[in-house]
């Protein structure tokens, strides 16, 4: 280990304490990405958040005295670059577009779907076992996910959106799981800035080719042209794509996945009072039971009691 890697890991309790503060961050840049996205479409936040943390991540390295050339086979360099794809080009870009849809509270109770797939695909590929009451968990978040596509009454919010909205935030977090879940086993053999680089490069790489390809790219990418979000999209994008996953990552590397994965899952928690603060996103008995059950479902979800 050399450099950042090496200083965090002699702090006692470092993987809990960043776990916690990605939480909190990654809450606060969401209801700026929410604020953002009413002028930006999700794909051109995305392609400019990527692109603005891989530049302050190359800069960290430089700052750490780190390389990226790190003796490693390329097979599993490759992995890290697949990991961001998934967990970065094309999660993020899903997750956007759902926040868009649905707004940030109800996005906060389909971001605790994160839990059970990060254990399901552990339980798949790393041979981890589920107990019953992480079973019962699940059951708990899926109830919290169907209660809100029931949601009627809202003239701002279509069926549509609703239903399309949390399918895409479903499908967002088991990318993000699975981004994460295939690299774990290797997480310590390699520096965590080198981590966190590699692996948006493959994300901002991969977004990159999305936004080249993309039928409507001149429409997505004219509100950044014209300087949409002058201020907040930069800052959502630095607390977001850059501090937040760099905690994540860390919190992932230094402590037990189960652990992490419960702290991580506080946002919907901070999305939550946020969104109801921030954007006065309205309060209904309906999103209190449902965040309550997704949140409690992914309590257990992610302690082994």
């Amino acid at each position: 280990m050399n450099g950042l890697t090496a200083s965090l890991a002699e702090l006692p309790r470092i993987g809990e304490i960043l776990s916690l503060a990605s939480a909190v961050i990654w809450a606060l840049a969401v209801v700026l990405f929410r604020v953002v996205g009413r002028k930006i479409p999700p794909l051109g936040i995305n392609l400019y958040k990527n692109i603005l943390a891989l530049a302050l991540f190359g800069a960290s390295m430089a700052v750490f005295g780190e390389t990226l050339f790190v003796p490693q086979p390329w097979t599993r360099v490759a992995l890290f670059v697949l990991s961001g794809i998934l967990g970065i080009a094309l999660s993020d870009w899903l997750f956007l577009t759902a926040l868009a849809k649905l707004g940030a509270e109800l996005t906060a109770i389909v971001d605790c779907s994160y839990s059970p797939f990060v254990i399901g695909l552990s339980f798949l590929f790393l041979g981890e076992r589920m107990t019953a009451l992480q079973t019962f968990g699940v059951a708990l978040i899926v109830a919290a996910v169907l209660m809100i596509t029931q949601k009627k009454g809202d003239a701002q919010l279509s069926r549509r959106d609703l239903v399309s909205g949390v399918v895409l935030g479903v499908v967002a977090m088991l990318l993000t799981a699975a981004g994460i879940v295939m690299v774990k086993p290797y997480l310590r053999d390699v520096p965590l800035l080198w981590v966190c680089t590699v692996r948006m490069a493959g994300g901002a790489a991969g977004t990159g080719l999305v936004a080249a390809f993309h039928p409507r790219r001149r429409e997505i990418l004219a509100p950044l042209r014209a300087g949409a979000g002058r201020w907040l999209l930069p800052l959502a994008s630095i607390l977001g794509a850059y501090i937040s996953l760099l905690f994540w990552t860390a919190g992932m590397t230094y402590t037990q996945a189960s652990i992490a994965s419960a702290l991580n899952q506080l946002n919907a928690i901070f999305i939550f009072i946020l969104a109801a603060a921030i954007l006065k996103e309205k309060v209904t008995p309906l999103k209190l039971a449902a965040v309550a059950l997704a949140f409690g479902g992914a309590l257990l979800v992610s302690f082994p009691f």
